[in-house]
């Protein structure tokens, strides 16, 4: 029946009519994981047995008659910065290679009430921090329409398994577009909530001020049951918003008519993909034949957004990553004292991505030049959120590419700067605390090409329901990866 293929609201239907079962799925998915993992690399920790276990106790409500919540027994994958108690959480890092946490993030525990089924912990750039996997410290994540290129990042893992059938949901952390990019390149359905929207207690910091958990899905619909799952407020998280999520399925609704539709020109310009842009006009023009209004908007401090990010990321990488010294968890390295401890510690620990953010942060912070880094970047976060601010007076949402070319060859982008702008088009909206979705909109050359849709603060259900009717109006969510026939 090729279970792996299908989202998660048609599995959940066949659950319910006891056509399958939740182990059987499970065992599905197993299946699909031991035929494509050698190409695609998605894991770095399965836990099959964990699995199967809550499988057979979704069976067991199954067969006494209990309803199902809608991701009882549907298996998913979590990235490996999310804390899971009795299970190793690594980020992807040396230094962390046997952390074992003991504790749940408060997502997992709302997973867990929804009867999920966790099937490992994903691949990810080492700590979050790289835009295509390639910066993991144990292996490179590749991508399922084509194995010679990258499936995105930091979580790469999270979206080539849900795109390769490894898994049928998955979360993910984006802190600049680490799950709408990796979910662009992947033909995926990828969703960063409004900053304080989910919950980011349990998830291993990269920066503070930008990091938010999300899910990476086949389509539109997944993409609000896992949503209604892990988002509200969390009194664990000083920065979660204090009000009741709302229910995101009531938001897929067929209908933009009236729908306000902005293009922010400065998204428009040199560096964008012929291909890519050609996509993402095709797209608007459809929405607009259903019913849409569209206009173009600026938001003219786009330009310094990506160097703003690349100084407060860093700034609050350096701080968060001063706990990894060898002394309270994680990887230790024998010194001649306690200073020669912490530098082999942190050489031997973390990779040379992490070390070149943590470098470039501490510099911005130090005496003599917080003013003239740290403190104007901060300055020049203010304005890109004000653009965006007085965008939304106009229009009800945003469109953009997610990224500006589609997945690009594995070693192909060696150089940082470059890596850095494959960025540009979803940094801002996490300088500005805003939500985004990701989804597929066409293909170029036969990789998947993604369009961003970005709403105003907590406005999740405004870009759910553009989604939505997008996606029901075109056949690109139902594609799979040409790894598919594997």
């Amino acid at each position: 029946m090729e279970l792996f293929k299908k989202p998660i609201h048609a599995l959940h239907e066949l659950l319910v009519k006891k056509e399958i079962s939740a182990v059987e799925l499970a065992k599905d998915i197993f299946t699909r994981t031991d035929a494509v993992e050698p190409k695609i690399r998605s894991y770095i920790t399965e836990t099959r047995d964990l699995a199967l276990a809550q499988a057979a106790r979704v069976d067991e409500k199954i067969a006494r008659g209990e309803a199902l919540a809608p991701l009882a027994g549907i298996p998913g994958a979590l990235k490996d910065n999310i804390c899971t108690k009795g299970i190793k959480t690594t980020c992807a890092s040396k230094i962390l290679a046997n952390f074992v946490p003991p504790y749940d993030a408060t997502v997992v525990d709302r997973l867990a009430v929804q009867d999920a089924v966790i099937t490992g912990k994903a691949n990810c750039d080492e700590f979050a921090m790289g835009g295509s996997t390639e910066n993991s410290g144990f292996f490179i994540t590749r991508n399922p329409w084509d194995t010679e290129r990258v499936p995105g990042g930091s979580s790469g893992g999270s979206a080539s398994s849900v795109a390769a059938g490894e898994a049928i949901w998955a979360l993910g952390s984006d802190t600049g577009g680490s799950i709408r990019q990796p979910a662009a390149y992947c033909g995926n359905v990828g969703l960063k909530p409004t900053y304080g929207r989910v919950s980011r207690y349990g998830l291993v910091a990269y920066a503070s001020s930008l990091d938010q958990i999300g899910p990476i899905t086949r389509d539109v619909t997944d993409s609000a049951l896992v949503l209604n799952a892990i988002a509200g407020h969390d009194a664990k998280d000083s920065t979660s918003v204090n009000e009741a999520a709302p229910d995101y399925t009531k938001a897929l609704v067929n209908d933009v008519k009236g729908l306000k539709i902005g293009l922010p020109k400065e998204y428009f310009a040199a560096g964008i993909q012929p291909e890519v842009a050609e996509a993402i006009d095709k797209a608007v023009k459809q929405l607009v034949a259903m019913g849409a209004e569209v206009k173009e908007v600026s938001l003219p401090h786009t330009e310094y957004a990506l160097p703003a990010y690349y100084l407060i990321a860093p700034a609050e990488a350096s701080s968060n990553l001063a706990r990894y010294d060898g002394v309270g968890f994680g990887h230790r390295a024998e010194g001649t004292d306690i200073i020669d401890m912490y530098k082999k510690t942190r050489s031997e620990g973390f990779g040379p991505e992490v070390k070149r953010r943590i470098m470039l942060g501490t510099y911005a912070l130090s005496s003599g030049y917080y003013d003239a880094y740290y403190l104007k970047a901060l300055q020049v976060r203010t304005l890109v959120k004000q653009d965006f601010d007085k965008a939304f007076t106009e229009v009800d949402v945003l469109i953009t590419p997610t990224a500006p070319t589609t997945a690009f060859k594995i070693g192909e982008l060696s150089d940082p700067l470059a890596m850095y702008l494959q960025d540009i088009c979803t940094i801002p909206i996490n300088l500005a605390g805003l939500p985004g979705i990701s989804l597929p909109c066409g293909f170029a050359h036969g990789l998947p090409v993604g369009m961003q849709i970005i709403g105003k603060p907590l406005a999740e259900a405004t870009i759910i329901q553009a989604a939505y009717a997008f996606e029901q109006a075109n056949d690109y969510h139902t594609r799979f990866a040409p790894l598919g026939e594997v």
